[in-house]
């Protein structure tokens, strides 16, 4: 079987994402949900618009996003709106938080901790995706990129309690204070992943999947007391395939020669996070073997 290709540019710039959009090859069609982390307020790694505004503009997408389970600026709509106009998403496109009017089911056929996703109503407003993540590490999932952006990020405010709680309960108060284990946790954001692509899949909804490697902080962009970069920028990647790219991602992380690697490097392993890609793969959502093709 070929290897899913991964294309990937050291230059990271407006044009630069353009072109790795590009070279995937497959145009989206209809109305093209962008999913982008608006970024916690006081965070400072996420996606800025600058970067993004040019593609976001060409698509004529549609910035979408979920409110957060924790409590903090995101986690209603209103403020949640707020921030994203604050970070200046609203300059250049509409933002849908897809579950400002509740949330639907998405089964999950293969796994071992959920029986559904939960997801904003909204998404099904969409004839095709772009998961456009910001690469960066995570204080509970050891990193993040587009299986978590996938995941949690399209998962509604309860859907987000339930991958939490790896299937314990959909309420956002409660899901801090179920008990499981670290892998459990990275195995459900995995069963949460490829529930969304099963449903994309079978309404014959296109999604390409693009990481934006930069701002390489320990801390997510939902941490409001994100930390500094720990090691220098490495590029953009894009692929069909969310665990190639993921894979990539981490790949490039461990061969990199920049030695602040290794505090995020440790932060991944110390989470798990890591073993989220293999797992990712025996559910059928795609492969840890890839041909990463430099443009």
């Amino acid at each position: 079987m070929e290897k899913p290709k991964v294309f990937y540019s050291k230059e990271i710039s407006p044009r630069a994402l353009i072109k790795v959009y590009k070279s995937l090859g497959v145009k989206l069609p209809g109305k093209v949900g962008i999913k982008v982390s608006t970024g916690e307020a006081g965070a400072k790694g996420f996606l800025k618009a600058d970067l993004i505004a040019p593609l976001v503009k060409e698509l004529n997408g549609t910035i979408i996003e979920c409110n957060t389970a924790y409590p903090g600026k995101r986690n209603n709509i209103k403020d949640h709106l707020e921030v994203a106009k604050a970070h200046g998403f609203t300059e250049f496109a509409e933002v849908d938080i897809m579950d400002a009017n509740g949330d639907f089911k998405i089964p999950v056929k293969k796994g071992k901790h959920l029986s559904y996703t939960l997801v904003g109503k909204n998404f099904s407003n969409y004839d095709s995706i772009l998961n456009l993540a910001h690469g960066k590490g995570h204080a509970m999932g050891g990193f993040g990129a587009n299986l978590k952006n996938q995941s949690i990020g399209i998962a509604s405010r309860n859907g987000k309690a339930y991958i939490h709680s790896c299937g314990a309960t959909e309420d956002p108060d409660e899901c801090w204070h179920t008990n499981y284990a670290q892998i459990e946790f990275i195995e459900s954001m995995a069963e949460a992943a490829t529930a969304v692509a099963d449903y994309l899949k079978e309404t014959k909804k296109p999604i390409l999947y693009i990481t934006v490697m930069n701002a390489l902080s320990v801390d997510c962009d939902c941490d409001s007391r994100q930390g500094d970069p720990v090691m220098e920028d490495l590029g953009i990647i894009g692929s069909l395939d969310p665990v190639a790219n993921d894979q990539a991602f981490l790949d490039l992380i461990w061969n990199s020669d920049d030695l602040g690697k290794e505090k995020l490097i440790k932060r991944i392993t110390s989470r798990e996070g890591e073993k989220i890609t293999a797992y990712a793969a025996s559910l059928g959502l795609g492969s840890t073997k890839y041909e990463l093709v430099e443009i």
